[in-house]
C-alpha cells in the first residue's frame, strides 16, 4: 500500500515533515429533494436532509476553517414537491435547490440521472444558479464532443491539491427519452477515467485525486450500458485515492486495493440525506511543499443526530410557506381510500386507479403500471396536490406504444418473473424474495427486486399461475370487454416513459426489442408528466371511486392466498 503515515517518516529526521495540513471532506447523494425537515406529500416532519446538513458543516467549518470541502453527488431536483414546483412551477425563481447549496457553501455537484430527467431547460437553468461548478465529465456535447459540464475541479487547500472528477452513470438513455436529454451524449464512465486521470496528472499534479460518481458499485448492465461501475473504476484504473458514489441508495465504507497496489476509499451516504460522508483526510508536507505522507479515513455521520439550522430554517422560511400553500391546492374528492399495502398481492384501486387514467387520457386498448411507491396512502375525502405525488413518484410523461398481442404476453411473462416465485409445495412464497431473506417469520423479508418493475396490465383478462415457471406463468384469456385477444394482432399499449425508454427492459429482454425497435413503437408522447395528467383528469371528474377492476388474478385463488398472507407478514 502506498498510503503511510507521515509519523513513521519522521524516523528519519531529514524528510520529518515540516508541515501537517488537516482537511475536512464531506459528501451528500441523492438528497431527492429532501431539502427541509418536512415532508411536503405526507405533511408530517423528515428526517436527514440539508437543512441538518447545514448544521454539521458549519459545526465543521468553525473547527476546520477553510479546510472543509463541501461535494454533492447528483439527484437533488426529483423527490419533493419542493424541487417539483421549481423545476416545474416558479421557473422564474432562482432555482430552491440552488439557494439551498449556495447558502451552504458547496464547492461542487454532479449531475444524477434523476436532475437530467428533470429536462434540459431545467438542468441548465439550475447548474447556471449554482455559485458552483457543477461537474460531468462524461456528459458530452453531441456537435462539439466536449464535456457540456465541467469535467473536474481542482482545490487547493493549505498547500494540498485535491481534483474531483465528476461522472454520472451512462444509462439514461435505457431510462429517458432523448428529447429530455437532447444534444448530449453519455460516455462509458471506465473509459472517461482512463481518459481524465492522465490529463488532471499532467495538467495539474494534484496530490489527491476523487472519483465524484452517480453510480453505484454493482457493476450491473443495463441495456447495453455499465449502468453502476463505480467499484470496477476504483480496482482497474489507478489514480484515485477515494471514490465517492452515490445512484444505488445503499451506505457503503470500505477500502479497496487497487490493480496498482494503491488504497483506494470508497463511501457512499445513501439517499435523502439520512447520512453524511465525512472524511478526514491528513497530509504532511515536506519544506518544499511536497506530499511525504497522507492517511485518508472515512466515517458515515448520522444526520438524524443533529437539529436543523436555524438561520437556514429562517432564510428559507418563505420558500416553505410557497410550498405548503402548492401542495395544500385541493384537487378532487375520493369516496374510498387507497393504500399500496396491497398492491403486490393483487388487483388493487392504487394501480387501477392509475391504469384507468391511463386508458382513458390515451384511448388505448391496454395500460401497463407498477407500484412505483409501496407506503402511499390516500385517504377518502378532498384529494389535495401533496396526495397526488404519493399516488405517482415520479416525473414519467405518458407513452403509448404499438405491441402485438404475443409481445404483450412476453411483457407480462417478464414482469411476474421479476415479481413472483414458483409454488411448488406448502410454504413456499408467492413473492420471489432474496434468499438469505427468505427463511424465518422472524425475519423481515426483502424482495429479489424492486417493485417498480412489477407492471400489471388493463384492458385485457389474464390469470397468473404460480405454481408454474417463469415465462409461463400467464394466460390471457379476453379483452376486457370479453372480445377475444389474438396474438398476431398489433394493440395500443399505454405505458410510462420510464417503461416505453426501456427501463426496467420488459420491452428488450422481455420483449425482445431493442432501442430503435422500441423508438419506432411508439406513437404518442404527453407533453406534461403523469403526475399532471393524473391532476387534471381529477379536476375534470371532480369526484373518483376508486374501484379495483378485476382483470387479473393469481391462480390456484386458495393456494395463492395462503402464500400471500404469509409473505404479507413477513414483509411487515
Amino acid at each position: 500500500m502506498k498510503i503511510f503515515a507521515a509519523a513513521l517518516l519522521c524516523l528519519l529526521p531529514a524528510i520529518c515533515p515540516a508541515k501537517d495540513v488537516e482537511i475536512k471532506l464531506l459528501q451528500t447523494s441523492d438528497i431527492h429533494g429532501n431539502l427541509f425537515p418536512e415532508n411536503f406529500i405526507t405533511m408530517t416532519p423528515a428526517q436527514g436532509g440539508m437543512s441538518r446538513i447545514s448544521t454539521i458543516v458549519k459545526n465543521y467549518r468553525e473547527k476546520y476553517g477553510d479546510n472543509v470541502i463541501l461535494l454533492d453527488n447528483g439527484d437533488i431536483l426529483q423527490g419533493q414537491p419542493s424541487v417539483y414546483y421549481y423545476n416545474y412551477v416558479d421557473t422564474l425563481s432562482p432555482h430552491i435547490t440552488a439557494q439551498v447549496m449556495n447558502y451552504m457553501g458547496y464547492d461542487a455537484g454532479n449531475v444524477g440521472n434523476h436532475d437530467v430527467e428533470t429536462g434540459r431547460h431545467t438542468l441548465d437553468r439550475w447548474a447556471k444558479d449554482c455559485n458552483m461548478p457543477i461537474l460531468g465529465a462524461n456528459i458530452l456535447d453531441k456537435n462539439t464532443g466536449e464535456p457540456h459540464f465541467t469535467p473536474y475541479k481542482v482545490f487547493e487547500r493549505d498547500g494540498v491539491k485535491i481534483a474531483v472528477l465528476g461522472m454520472i452513470t451512462p444509462a439514461i438513455p435505457a431510462w429517458l427519452s432523448e428529447d429530455i436529454w437532447e444534444g448530449l451524449t453519455f460516455v462509458d464512465m471506465e473509459e472517461s477515467a482512463r481518459q481524465w486521470i492522465p490529463i488532471i496528472k499532467l495538467k495539474e499534479n494534484p496530490d489527491i485525486i476523487i472519483g465524484l460518481f452517480h453510480a453505484g458499485k454493482s457493476g450491473t448492465v443495463l441495456s447495453g450500458f455499465k449502468e453502476n461501475p463505480s467499484m470496477e473504476i476504483a480496482r482497474n484504473v489507478p489514480g484515485f485515492d477515494m471514490i465517492l458514489f452515490g445512484h444505488d441508495h445503499l451506505v457503503e465504507n470500505r477500502k479497496i486495493e487497487n490493480i496498482a497496489g494503491d488504497s483506494v476509499l470508497l463511501l457512499n451516504p445513501a439517499n435523502t440525506g439520512q447520512v453524511l460522508t465525512d472524511i478526514t483526510l491528513k497530509v504532511s508536507l515536506d519544506d518544499n511543499g511536497k506530499v511525504i505522507g497522507k492517511s485518508i479515513d472515512g466515517t458515515l455521520a448520522d444526520v438524524n443526530k443533529y437539529q436543523p439550522d436555524k438561520e437556514f430554517m429562517s432564510l428559507f422560511a418563505p420558500q416553505i410557506d410557497t410550498i405548503r400553500q402548492y401542495v395544500s391546492e385541493p384537487v378532487g374528492f375520493f369516496t374510498d381510500s387507497i393504500t399500496s399495502d396491497d398492491v403486490l398481492f393483487g388487483p388493487s384501486k392504487l394501480i387501477d386507479l392509475i391504469h384507468e387514467f391511463q386508458l382513458e387520457s390515451t384511448g388505448a386498448d391496454i395500460s401497463f403500471a407498477a407500484p412505483i411507491s409501496t407506503n402511499a396512502s390516500i385517504k377518502a375525502g378532498t384529494i389535495h396536490m401533496s396526495d397526488l405525488f404519493s399516488l405517482y413518484k415520479y416525473e414519467n410523461a405518458l407513452y403509448v406504444l404499438q405491441l402485438t398481442g404475443k409481445e404483450i404476453k412476453d411483457y407480462l411473462e417478464f414482469s411476474y418473473a421479476l415479481w413472483t416465485d414458483r409454488i411448488e409445495k406448502d410454504g413456499d412464497h408467492l413473492l420471489l424474495f432474496k434468499e438469505q431473506q427468505a427463511a424465518g417469520e422472524a425475519m423481515r423479508a426483502k424482495l429479489k427486486n424492486p417493485p417498480y418493475n412489477f407492471d400489471s396490465a388493463a384492458g385485457i383478462k389474464y390469470v397468473v399461475d404460480v405454481t408454474k415457471p417463469a415465462g409461463e406463468k400467464i394466460t390471457i384469456t379476453s379483452m376486457a370487454d370479453g372480445t377475444p385477444f389474438d396474438m398476431d394482432k398489433t394493440y395500443k399499449v399505454a405505458l410510462s416513459s420510464y417503461r416505453g425508454n426501456g427501463g426496467g427492459e420488459h420491452l428488450t429482454k422481455g420483449v425482445g426489442l431493442d432501442s430503435k425497435g422500441i423508438a419506432d413503437r411508439i406513437i404518442y408522447r404527453s407533453k406534461t408528466d403523469l403526475r399532471s395528467i393524473i391532476a387534471d383528469r381529477i379536476r375534470k371528474k371532480g369526484r373518483i371511486t376508486p374501484r379495483t377492476l378485476d382483470t387479473w388474478k393469481f391462480i390456484p385463488e386458495d393456494v395463492a392466498r395462503k402464500a400471500a398472507e404469509k409473505d404479507a407478514r413477513l414483509l411487515r
